[in-house]
C-alpha cells in the first residue's frame, strides 16, 4: 500500500521536504530566494522512495506555491530543468521579463 506523501515548505532550512505519513523524509528540493525570484538548486530523493513520483509531487508543490507569491522561478537544478520542458502550464513562471 502506497503511503501519503505530504510536502511542506521547510522555510528555516529554506527547501520543500516530502515525508511519509510516519514523518519519514521521503526527499527534499532546496531553493534560495531572491527579491521576485526562487532558485530551486538540488532537488534529492531518497534511495529507498524513488520511483514513487516524490520529486515531482515536491516539484508541483513548490511551483504552485510560487507562483501563487508571484515569484519567478530559476530552475538552476537539472530536476527542475526537466520537470519545466516536460510541463508547458508552469512555463511562464521561468520566463524572463519580456524587454522595453
Amino acid at each position: 500500500m502506497e503511503k501519503e506523501i505530504n510536502i511542506v515548505d521547510a522555510k528555516d532550512h529554506s527547501r520543500y521536504e516530502a515525508h511519509d505519513a510516519d514523518g519519514t523524509l521521503m526527499g527534499f528540493v532546496d531553493y534560495k530566494l531572491h527579491p521576485g525570484v526562487i532558485a530551486f538548486l538540488h532537488a534529492e530523493t531518497l534511495p529507498e522512495f524513488r520511483g514513487r513520483g516524490v520529486a515531482g509531487r515536491i516539484a508541483t508543490k513548490s511551483l504552485d506555491d510560487a507562483r501563487a507569491l508571484g515569484l519567478r522561478v530559476k530552475p538552476a537544478c537539472p530536476f527542475y530543468q526537466d520537470f519545466l520542458s516536460e510541463h508547458p502550464e508552469y512555463a511562464d513562471l521561468a520566463k524572463l521579463p519580456e524587454a522595453k
